[in-house]
């Protein structure tokens, strides 16, 4: 089988946490029990901020009052401006989202940070992304990083996995992973799915941490389960290699199928791989050169390589020795080495419409020169391409 260049898993992007929502409809007192909205109302027309922001609720979500979003921002208001902290947080959401009142970042920020300085962890942590962002404000990294540590603080796990992501990269703290360990701990006890991945990745590059690959698929598996698209794609990958799991290529086809689709090379590549190794009575080659070639369009240097392998041999697309030459070729400009040495074995330049293939000792010399043994081609590797691009012998397949 022939080697193949995986993907590092390494593919963390900076990726803001998503905006913690609270938007699940009010509770009652008992499953099923009708909230008491005449008893809310009064109340919050006698200036209960608390009724005000349960009335509020009620209007936002239609729970026993008909949906009215314009009409829930004007009971938050009226609370907010009490100072009712979830109604500040909420008030700052509809305005963040445009919901019942025109979009305004400014306003947003401005609800956020009132929230946030009365000691709500969620606020904090909002209010920590405006500013990473600039939404509202100027952006201001030192000052997100002062919200998200008092939020982290309080135990909000969104923001103990962002502190803890930053003291991976080093983004506006010292590099320290002993610190990012102990964030993202605390943040994936509490199910924070990004925090779960990141620590898988540090466990598989062992960065911290010894390097243990079976932990790190534990970690990649408990935020996978969560949807974590990264971490399925992390998992996938370690599945299709045996890296800490059991060797297992239809299930990396399974994790690697929606990154794939997202459109990414590298998991499109990935996915490709995991599909030719899968040995379940179904013939999966011909799915698998459709997404190299999604790969090799893109540029990725191991999709053009294993393409053309594909078209040498009739797998999956009909032979067609150019187009494995031409797939080789770019490969190659990009420093493959399997392209390379296919390169040197089949010599295309030297043709000139003749076969031209070196004797079988000159292929078994560059086959098993120490560049190309690792990519497994056998000496007797045969490909006589034709003038006019006509079908000639089968290669013998490579290992």
């Amino acid at each position: 089988m022939w080697k193949t260049i995986l993907v590092a898993t390494a593919m963390l992007s900076a990726i803001l946490p998503a905006l913690a929502t609270d938007d699940a409809p009010p509770a009652t007192a008992a499953a099923g029990k009708a909230p008491d909205v005449a008893a809310i109302r009064a109340r919050a027309e006698r200036g209960d901020a608390d009724a005000q922001f349960q009335f509020g609720r009620l209007c936002q979500f239609g729970r026993g009052v008909a949906k009215d979003e314009a009409q829930a921002a004007d009971w938050y208001r009226k609370a907010a401006e009490q100072g009712h902290v979830h109604a500040q947080l909420q008030l700052g959401r509809l305005y963040l989202q445009g919901q019942g009142v025109a979009k305004d970042d400014a306003q947003a920020f401005h609800w956020f940070r009132q929230a946030a300085e009365h000691g709500d962890a969620v606020a904090q942590y909002v209010l920590a992304n405006r500013y990473a962002a600039g939404s509202g404000v100027a952006r201001d990294d030192a000052t997100a990083l002062v919200w998200y540590r008092k939020a982290a603080d309080q135990g909000d796990p969104a923001a103990q996995s962002e502190l803890g992501y930053r003291y991976v990269t080093g983004n506006g703290v010292t590099q320290d992973y002993a610190q990012a360990i102990a964030w993202l701990r605390k943040a994936a006890d509490q199910q924070d799915a990004d925090a779960q991945k990141t620590l898988g990745y540090l466990y598989q590059k062992g960065l911290g941490v010894a390097k243990d690959a079976a932990l790190a698929a534990q970690w990649y598996a408990k935020s996978a389960a969560q949807g974590n698209a990264g971490a399925k794609d992390a998992l996938g990958a370690l599945y299709l290699i045996g890296d800490g799991v059991a060797k297992d290529p239809a299930r990396a086809s399974a994790l690697l199928r929606a990154g794939a689709e997202r459109g990414d090379a590298n998991i499109q590549a990935l996915f490709a791989t995991a599909l030719s190794q899968t040995h379940d009575g179904a013939d999966h080659n011909v799915e698998a050169a459709h997404w190299y070639r999604k790969a090799a369009d893109q540029g990725h240097a191991n999709a053009q390589f294993m393409l053309s392998m594909f078209y040498l041999q009739g797998q999956g697309v009909a032979r067609d020795e150019r187009e494995a030459i031409a797939l080789a070729r770019k490969s190659a400009a990009q420093g493959h080495e399997g392209a390379t040495c296919l390169l040197q074995i089949l010599r295309p330049d030297q043709r000139a419409g003749d076969p031209g293939l070196l004797d079988a000792a000159g292929r078994v010399a560059i086959a098993e020169s120490e560049e190309c043994k690792a990519w497994g081609f056998k000496g007797n590797l045969k490909v006589e391409l034709q003038s006019d691009g006509g079908a000639a012998d089968r290669p013998a397949e490579a290992k």
